[in-house]
């Protein structure tokens, strides 16, 4: 066989490869978002003004539920929120019971080996005069969630 040859059949083989396998990249190895789209965003929140204020009487409110809600919508979603404390919701994240959690994290997060961190959306200085740049968390791996997200952060910044 010609060197041209080999090279069209290895051509050949992976684009047979990628038809097969579908173009569906980035995965989610536990279908978060599928599951997600027109169904139930489960979000992890705690206390952190005025990124989220907890209420006894209803759901949070601040900058970073306001935005979650936002995302929500964008897959045709509903919200249900799980409040705790940031390592309660790591590990609830990790447990598969928590999509994303919005609880005014930065990029100096030390969650970092827990949990997947978007892109700093918002930088925001603090009132020591220090910026600090917003993040939000998903589950390792779950890539095309990641994705999504990020995407989304990236069109309401252009908003802005």
């Amino acid at each position: 066989m010609t060197k041209s040859l080999k090279s069209l059949a290895l051509l050949i083989v992976v684009l047979a490869m990628l038809t097969a396998f579908g173009n569906a990249i980035p995965v989610d190895p536990h279908g978060s978002l599928d599951r997600i789209r027109h169904g139930e965003l489960r979000v992890g929140v705690s206390q952190n003004e005025p990124w989220v204020q907890l209420h006894d009487d209803g759901d949070p409110t601040g900058t970073e539920v306001d935005l979650v809600i936002e995302f929500a919508k964008s897959l045709g979603s509903e919200v249900h929120w799980i409040s705790g404390s940031e390592e309660a919701l790591m590990e609830s994240m990790n447990q598969g019971e928590i999509d994303l959690i919005a609880s005014g994290l930065t990029s100096k997060t030390p969650w970092t080996d827990k949990a997947a961190i978007t892109r700093p959306y918002r930088e925001w200085d603090n009132t020591w005069g220090e910026t600090e740049k917003h993040v939000l968390a998903v589950p390792m791996g779950e890539n095309a969630l990641l994705s999504e997200l990020e995407a989304f952060l990236d069109r309401s910044r252009a908003d802005e």
